[in-house]
């Protein structure tokens, strides 16, 4: 008979991220992992396999978590360009603040470990590729309804916004000054003011 387990696994992934996200994926040993999570280490890998599956189940856990926000706000905007404009904030708002400059989740995971990792570059990718079907859905309904040119190029503006979105989330690293991130922000909506 299976043994029940004592913990969310959700929750155990939500915290993996949290260390992981800190760490770096090369930075974070088993030993770390297991204290904090709070599970044994049977229990670690019975559950999620070794330390790079869990790595995969908690990029896929955040970025479901990533695209569910951010399709919210792509439905409860009226207005394209408000859309458009709370989907570059959300990243700001994540990262201004952050007093200990982890930067972003997704975007070190990028460089720390994509370039080596085939499962990890087709998940970023698929990721990426989401990201910006959620602009071109924002762009598209805007252009839909007279409020963004129809000369703008939805594809090509879409890439535009979610390159700004990692740009941004590279400064993060280093700058939490509102100023850097509005002035960005700002400009990269001048692109679709007619």
């Amino acid at each position: 008979m299976a043994r029940t387990k004592d913990f969310d696994e959700l929750e155990i992934l939500d915290k993996a991220i949290s260390i992981f996200w800190r760490r770096g994926y090369n930075g974070t040993s088993m030993e770390e992992l297991v204290n904090g999570l709070g599970i044994s280490r049977s229990s670690l890998y019975d559950t999620y396999g070794n330390k790079h599956s869990l790595f995969v189940k908690a990029l896929e856990r955040s970025q479901t978590k990533a695209l569910h926000r951010m399709n919210k706000i792509l439905h409860r905007c009226a207005s394209a360009k408000e859309a458009i404009r709370q989907l570059l904030e959300l990243t700001k708002g994540d990262l201004v603040g952050d007093s200990k400059q982890d930067g972003c989740f997704w975007v070190n995971a990028a460089t720390e470990i994509l370039p080596y990792d085939q499962e990890i570059e087709d998940i970023i990718t698929f990721y990426n590729r989401q990201v910006e079907e959620i602009f071109v859905s924002a762009l598209t309904k805007g252009q839909d309804n007279g409020q963004i040119p129809l000369c703008i190029n939805a594809a090509a503006t879409s890439r535009f916004f979610a390159i700004t979105v990692k740009g941004l989330s590279v400064v993060a690293r280093s700058k939490t000054d509102n100023c850097v991130f509005d002035d960005t922000i700002n400009l990269a909506l001048s692109v679709i003011d007619e």
